[in-house]
C-alpha cells in the first residue's frame, strides 16, 4: 500500500511541478489543426469512395 501512496503522490508532483500544460490560445490552435485535418481526410475518403462506387457500378452493370 506504501508504494501505492508514493505513486499517487509522484504523480501528482510530475503532474503539478514538470509537466508544461499549453496555453488557451495554443490549445485552441491545435483543435483547428485537428478539425480541419479530420474535414480533409473525411472528403477525400469520400471522394474515394464515390470513384469506387462509380466505378463498381459501371463494371457490374454492363
Amino acid at each position: 500500500m506504501d508504494k501505492f501512496v508514493l505513486y499517487l503522490k509522484e504523480s501528482y508532483h510530475e503532474l503539478v511541478e514538470k509537466v508544461t500544460w499549453p496555453t488557451w490560445p495554443n490549445l485552441l490552435d491545435s483543435a483547428r489543426v485537428v478539425v480541419v485535418a479530420t474535414v480533409i481526410l473525411a472528403l477525400v475518403i469520400l471522394v474515394m469512395d464515390l470513384i469506387t462506387n462509380k466505378a463498381l457500378g459501371f463494371i457490374y452493370n454492363t
